[in-house]
This record gives structure tokens, sequence and C-alpha cells, in this order.
């Protein structure tokens, strides 16, 4: 039997993306699924997908931005299926630009879905996951180890919901709580496809080669072995792996490779998605 069955799923940022192919996968395994985002059109045809395939599914409204919106997710969670095993705190987009090019709220709006709304799905499902001795996994991304220039927002956002799961982490282990650090390269998503104020663009090109894009199915089954497995961090891609290392071991020849290539395009940075 695998190990997710049975099991209760919250991913916020269902909608598309890495957060749809978490909930697909975790499904394969057979878990139950809350899926939550702002497009409850699109979760109500992936809820329908996951019944099809003979797993519970509920498709939940929610903003990560607004304060009680995911503790009501999890309400409607615990009042469906009775528990919440894993909560994936998935929502969020990339603000871009060089540093004299953003104002002050563009950083603002930036921490408020990446970092904020994952606090907020934090702090909404700690108490179940406690119940049921869980796992909460925060998608955070390459960027929080490796900032690059023209990234600076969504870098420092990322940089700190690492920071949270280091701390956190230590904080809930006698609970028997598992937190996840999930540090994702550049996977396909729709991240690149969204502006500074968080809009989706469906027409906009892809801004980085094929080559590096690694499928949402492939990252999905990555992230929920390391769930399964309650890791303390997956970074997921070859080139994630690449770059973080040599954050670690090389920071120099890092530093001087990042230096001279500069800013030289406004393409999304290496991470994360809805």
């Amino acid at each position: 039997m695998d190990r997710f069955a049975g099991r209760v799923v919250l991913v916020t940022g269902a909608s598309s993306g890495i957060g749809a192919a978490l909930a697909r996968e975790f499904a394969r395994r057979g878990a139950d699924l809350v899926l939550a985002a702002r497009r409850l059109p699109r979760l109500a045809d992936l809820a329908g997908e996951l019944r099809a395939t003979g797993r519970r599914a509920l498709a939940v409204s929610c903003d990560v931005t607004e304060d009680g919106a995911v503790e009501q997710a999890v309400k409607q969670a615990l009042d469906t299926f009775g528990r919440l095993d894993v909560a994936v705190a998935n929502a969020g987009f990339g603000v871009v630009g060089p540093f004299e090019r953003l104002a002050l709220e563009d950083y603002r709006r930036q921490f408020e879905t990446n970092v904020f709304g994952v606090l907020r799905t934090a702090s909404a499902a700690l108490p179940a996951l406690r119940r049921s001795r869980g796992t909460l996994v925060i998608v955070g991304s390459v960027s929080g180890h490796v900032p690059t220039p023209g990234a600076s927002a969504y870098a420092m956002s990322k940089a700190a919901v690492h920071a949270l799961a280091g701390s956190l982490r230590a904080e809930v282990l006698t609970d028997g709580v598992g937190v996840v650090l999930v540090s994702p390269g550049f996977v396909e998503s729709e991240i690149r496809r969204v502006d500074n104020r968080g809009v989706h663009h469906p027409d906009a090109r892809e801004t980085v080669p094929s080559w590096l894009v690694v499928p949402a199915e492939r990252a999905a089954r990555v992230i929920v072995r390391a769930v399964a497995h309650r890791r303390r961090e997956v970074i997921v891609t070859g080139h994630g792996k690449v770059v973080v290392w040599l954050a670690r071991h090389l920071p120099s020849v890092l530093a001087f490779a990042l230096e001279r290539g500069g800013y030289r395009s406004r393409g999304k940075p290496a991470g994360g998605a809805r």
C-alpha cells in the first residue's frame, strides 16, 4: 500500500504548474486532495479529473494574500475529510526587474504572496498536522539559495521561506510534524507568464530555453518522494543542484559569473509555481 493511501493533502496554488502536477501525483499515490487557488473553474476541472481516477477531491477558492482564506480552506478539508496529513504551501509568483525600476509596492506585493501566503498556510495547517503527525511542505526556489541580478524581490521572498523552513522544522519536530523545503529550478509552469502584479498572460513567450525546463510531472514525482521520506530539502532539476552546489562550495566562482553576466533580460527567475 502506498504511503499516502487514505491520507488527505492540501495544495495551495493548485490550479496550474507544480501545484496541479503535485495534486495528480499525490492522487496517483492514493491521497485525497484539497485543491486551493484563486481560479475556481480550473480547480473544479482538476477535481473532476481526480475523482474520475477514484480519488476524493475538493476544490476550494482561496487567495493566500487574504487573512482567513487558508483557515477556511483547512476548515473545509477537516469538515469534508476529517483530517489533514500534508499541507503544501505552493502558491506564489515572481516579481522581476532591476532594483531602480521597482517600487516598494512591488516588494510588498511579492512578500504578501510568497512569504505571508506561506505563513498563513503554515499557521492554518499546523494544528491539524500536529494531530495527524503530518508534513508541511514549503515551496521555495533555487533563487532562495542563489540571488540573481534582476530578481531581488523574488530571491528575497524565497530566502525568507527557506529560513522559515529551517526554524520551523526544529520547533515542530517534537510534535511529530515534518517540514520539507522544496527548491525548484526551472520547472514547467505559468510563472514566467505572470507579470509583476500577479496577472497571467497566456500568450506571453517562454523566456527560458526548453532544454532547461523540467516537465511539471517529473518534478512532482521527485517532490512527492521527498515528502514521503520527509527529507529536509529537495532541490529539483539538475541545473538547480549545480548552482546550489556552486553557491555552497565555490561562491566566488558563482558570484563572478553572475556579476559578469549582469542583468540582460526580464526573464522570470528560476523556481516556484502556482
